[in-house]
């Protein structure tokens, strides 16, 4: 199937039909770029599977599956009492929890539809829907906050800069529009003159398979590097910011995002260059007060020495393979968040920006 033609917009997750037998919609990612494929899950193993395997990711698209995910986990119930159902969803949330670690979207996602499915006293059926509505709110919420990101985000992008992002913080990542990517969507569609330099983003390639189809999709011009190559294009003074997503920031400002954005965050600093992350306010975990509990989740070997298919490393050869980093708030310029920038970016600075309302803590 065609990765289809430039100018088409997509929605990443969504659910289809009612909430006694819908179902959850996504783009399968591991197929892009050279195929553009939707794949519906019907239940809870399905949807806990693409996680896991990354046909959907980014932190808000796999908060907005999740939340989705749950409403799957009640469908088998909807012919019984209200307390069966609620069993069937509180199952179905503690099974999706498992699929990944490090981004919080996930469990905030989850925390809502709990709370939800426990404070809300429904007949099974009319429960089912108040919680499918809770879902989809979330993708809504999700939407609205990716277009406020791009906006406060492109106040602070100047037209005629060179911008580079690592990873995938596009629509793919989230509802609609993206996070690092809606900044250089929002400047874009200003009129401004913006150039993107994209990291391939190691081992998986996130940066080239996703970012460069996403912006080059939108009409937006990008030059795609490997990631060793950042330094040199910094140094040779093509860059003049950096903007990449996160998938949690701790109190302070430390912020976990795709293993490699440490590296870029110190080369930014190396070469003079402000270094942001643009996130939502869901991406926020209060209860860390710093980076050093973010939970990194290590993925399989086989991801390194066999990527693709394709064997590049001995057999039987030692592997670690982390799937994100922890940039320290040091070097965090700003972070552009739905409700304003942050900056400087210390735990005061965030206090005061997002209050606790509607935050993890």
């Amino acid at each position: 199937m065609s990765a289809g033609p430039v100018g088409e917009t997509w929605e990443t997750v969504s659910w289809v039909g009612d909430s006694a037998s819908g179902f959850v919609r996504l783009i399968d990612q591991t197929r892009l770029p050279t195929e553009f494929v939707r794949i519906d899950c019907r239940d809870v193993a399905t949807v806990w599977e693409a996680i896991r395997s990354l046909r959907v990711r980014g932190a808000p698209a796999i908060g907005i599956a999740a939340a989705f995910g749950a409403v799957l986990g009640g469908q088998g119930m909807v012919g019984g009492d209200s307390d069966a159902l609620r069993k069937g969803l509180r199952d179905a949330s503690e099974q999706l929890r498992t699929s990944r670690p490090t981004a919080v979207n996930l469990f905030w996602a989850l925390d809502r539809i709990d709370r939800v499915a426990d404070s809300v006293e429904l007949p099974a059926d009319q429960l089912l829907d108040r919680v499918l509505e809770e879902a989809q709110a979330i993708a809504d919420e999700d939407k609205a906050m990716c277009r406020a990101i791009g906006r406060f985000g492109a106040e602070l992008l100047p037209s005629g800069h060179n911008v580079l992002t690592h990873c995938n913080a596009g629509g793919l990542a989230t509802a609609d529009y993206g996070t690092a990517l809606a900044v250089i969507f929002a400047a874009h569609e200003q009129g401004k003159s913006v150039h993107v330099f994209a990291d391939e983003t190691r081992p998986l390639l996130q940066g080239s398979r996703l970012t460069a189809w996403e912006l080059q999709r939108r009409g937006v011009p990008v030059t795609l590097i490997c990631d060793n190559m950042a330094a040199q294009v910094m140094k040779e003074g093509k860059v003049q910011m950096v903007v990449v997503g996160a998938d949690r920031i701790a109190a302070n400002g430390d912020t976990a995002n795709k293993i490699g954005t440490y590296g870029v965050a110190v080369l930014a600093k190396a070469h003079g260059i402000p270094f942001y992350v643009a996130a939502p306010s869901s991406t926020f975990d209060l209860s860390l007060p710093d980076g050093s509990a973010i939970p990194i989740e290590q993925r399989d070997p086989a991801e390194i020495t066999a990527g693709f298919g394709r064997v590049t490393a001995p057999e039987g050869i030692a592997v670690y393979n982390p799937a994100f980093d922890v940039t320290p708030a040091a070097l965090i310029a700003g972070i552009m968040t739905e409700r304003g920038v942050i900056q400087p970016v210390n735990a005061a600075s965030i206090a005061a920006t997002l209050g606790t309302a509607g935050v993890p803590h």
